[in-house]
């Protein structure tokens, strides 16, 4: 076991890799945004009609532009980045002839939009913030300047130039989103005395945007708001999340007059967890954001802008179907399955840029089994519910357990035939810590933050490409000491020896990223279902799970004890296989569906529980793992031919 130590490399790049992409947002991209979200603000206090009323802030607007063009040039490498160019010359263009502000507006939020696309910027906070205390951070940290009322009259700030916002202009207020004024509380705004708070926690900095938020909307217009977000469906929708909440401006609410904006954004900015409570409302507020993503999609795909139209089905998948997903699969799995395989069909589409109708055909066929997602998971009386808890919650943790259980049961046995028990704490120590952390994630993911669903595809895909290569590894050259003259030649060469402390120590890594791999999948089934009630009922399903676990694994042990050591090896060696093959797959089709992979689909089955999918790039992933596999048992078999000679 000694040479899988150089296995640890690709594991380190790979770690090196996924932390570059969970590094913080590019500051360059995010000062970027804050200009354009300026220009497209403030542009009307400049010109009107064609003509200047502002010399100073019309010249604050053409340093504003041409510094977007110069430094859109700084950023790092992308492929959309010339467009970006493109875009920005655009804008200085207008500002320099003095355009209408309608059209710079549009203008720059157009360019604001593609850059966040190019160049992401987390959007919205992880949890619903505590409001509780905002008015004290502002008192404490903006008051002196923007004033105790926040309109702009702090002692401190009447020798500025330019002079502190006034966050109690309705007007300009309904010009920003919430998001934008966490932008600039975050890294300050360039030209003005506005500096960065990033020194403050993260969600005291999302507190402070939604209570400077509020100033323009007072607290008199919150019970109107409240009667409007309860009493109409289209307003729900409109804003059917916490990351729509953020980012919907005021003067631009779908199906609102001014007055009713005003009065919505005056409640949900001082009651936010409104919105969030409605997200985990049984599964129906993410089904109509998946909807509106789905639209949203289209039109861009109409227009011609594929990029955009991937980017919200995704979202409607990620977003709106993904947390619905596990209280589906305990109500109809033939029903998810249907969903899934159309909506990798229509990613499939837009990436092979299918004619408009196709896509028009296929989104109307999604809208239709999210429809029908959403009675499935709606009906149903209290015992049909708690059955299918409980079968839910059996089958789910079977399934995922089982895998992870035939991997560590192996292990464990050949340890035992191997006369290797001193490495055997290192293989309980892996499988041991993963249900801890699986522990922990149902803890993050029920009372801490939401794990989204890019998040939890890219930890399933990660790690089941790494098992994957890691069983490929393993099987080869247990193949290879099934051999019975092979086999004896390792008990002369190494029985005498102490495992080493690297192969110990890989065991244990193997043994973690495999069950953890399967606990954090079952940790947000279950999550899901706890969700819904009737948890004497997942308790009894887990429960009964756990026993037939534990009897499979108990079976498997004995058995192994029987085996001759070259069918032990054999047998071995076949399971390692098999598991490489399917986890490929399954890794494949988890970063497919974050967006990570191409689609490409073939006409081929899907079966799940092989990790099959009909897309080119999974079957050829398990294609190029099975010839790996089959020439390294044909070079152990022409070795072993050898030897005998």
């Amino acid at each position: 076991m000694s040479r899988f130590r150089w296995l640890f490399l690709p594991l380190l790049a790979a770690a090196l890799v996924l932390g570059a992409f969970a590094a913080r947002a590019n500051p360059q991209a995010q000062m970027l945004w804050q200009l354009l979200d300026y220009i497209a603000v403030d542009y009307p206090g400049a010109v009107r009609d064609g003509k200047v009323i502002s010399a100073i802030e019309y010249q604050e607007m053409q340093e504003f532009s041409a510094t977007v063009g110069e430094r859109l040039a700084q950023l790092p490498a992308h492929p959309a980045r010339s467009g970006l160019q493109t875009e920005a010359a655009a804008l200085q263009a207008a500002v320099a002839a003095k355009a209408a502000p309608a059209e710079v507006e549009r203008l720059a939020r157009a360019l604001a939009d593609d850059l966040l696309r190019a160049y992401p910027v987390p959007r919205a906070p992880d949890r619903v913030p505590d409001l509780a205390g905002a008015a004290a951070l502002y008192q404490q940290h903006c008051a002196s300047c923007h004033g105790a009322t926040g309109a702009g009259d702090g002692p401190a700030g009447i020798a500025l130039d330019p002079p502190p916002i006034d966050f109690t202009d309705a007007a300009r207020a309904r010009q920003r989103s919430v998001f934008a004024l966490q932008q600039v509380i975050e890294q300050g705004l360039a030209g003005t005395a506005m500096a960065s708070y990033a020194r403050l926690p993260e969600t005291d900095r999302w507190a402070l945007a939604f209570y400077v938020g509020q100033l323009a909307f007072p607290q008199a217009r919150m019970s109107r708001g409240e009667a409007l977000w309860l009493q109409r469906a289209d307003v729900r929708t409109a804003v059917p999340d916490l990351a729509a909440l953020v980012q919907t401006l005021p003067g631009g609410i779908a199906g609102l007059d001014q007055a009713q904006a005003d009065d919505l954004t005056a409640y949900l900015r001082r009651q936010p967890q409104a919105v969030a409570a409605g997200s985990a409302a049984g599964g129906v507020a993410p089904l109509t954001l998946a909807r509106s993503r789905l639209q949203e999609g289209m039109v861009a795909y109409a227009a011609g802008d594929a990029h955009a139209a991937r980017d919200k089905f995704l979202s409607a998948y990620l977003d709106g179907f993904e947390p619905v997903e596990p209280m589906l699969a305990t109500r109809d799995k033939p029903l998810l399955a249907e969903v899934e395989a159309a909506m990798i069909a229509l990613r499939a589409q837009v990436g092979a840029r299918a004619d408009v109708a196709a896509v028009q055909a296929r989104v109307t066929e999604v809208a239709a089994l999210f429809d029908r997602a959403e009675i499935a998971i709606g009906g149903g009386d209290a015992e049909t519910g708690a059955g299918a808890a409980f079968v839910g919650a059996l089958t789910i943790l079977l399934r995922e357990g089982l895998e992870a259980l035939l991997l560590v049961i192996a292990m464990v046995a050949f340890l035992r035939k191997s006369d290797r028990t001193d490495a055997m704490p290192y293989i309980h120590g892996g499988w041991i810590g993963a249900l801890l952390a699986g522990g922990a994630t149902w803890l993050v993911a029920t009372h801490l933050v939401e794990v989204s669903g890019a998040s939890r595809e890219l930890t399933e895909g990660f790690a089941a490409l790494f098992a994957a290569a890691v069983l490929v590894s393993v099987g080869i050259w247990m193949h290879g000491k099934s051999q019975a003259n092979a086999w004896q030649r390792y008990v002369r060469e190494q029985m005498s020896q102490a495992l080493s402390r690297g192969s110990a120590w890989f065991m244990f890594l193997l043994a973690f990223v495999i069950v953890y791999r399967e606990a954090f999948e079952t940790v947000l089934f279950y999550a899901a279902l706890w969700s819904q009630g009737n948890h004497s009922a997942v308790l009894a399903g887990a429960a009964t799970a756990v026993v037939a676990l534990a009897a499979i694994g108990w079976l498997m042990l004995r058995y192994s004890r029987k085996l001759p050591f070259g069918q032990f090896f054999a047998v071995s060696a076949l399971l390692m296989a098999v598991l490489a093959v399917v986890l490929a797959g399954k890794g494949v089709a988890a970063l497919q569906e974050a967006g990570w992979l191409p689609v490409s689909l073939v006409p081929a089955p899907s079966i799940d529980l092989l990790g099959v999918h009909p897309t080119s790039q999974g079957l050829l992933a398990q294609l190029a793992v099975l010839l790996v596999l089959v020439a390294g048992f044909a070079w152990n078999a022409r070795g072993a031919r050898i030897a005998a000679r």
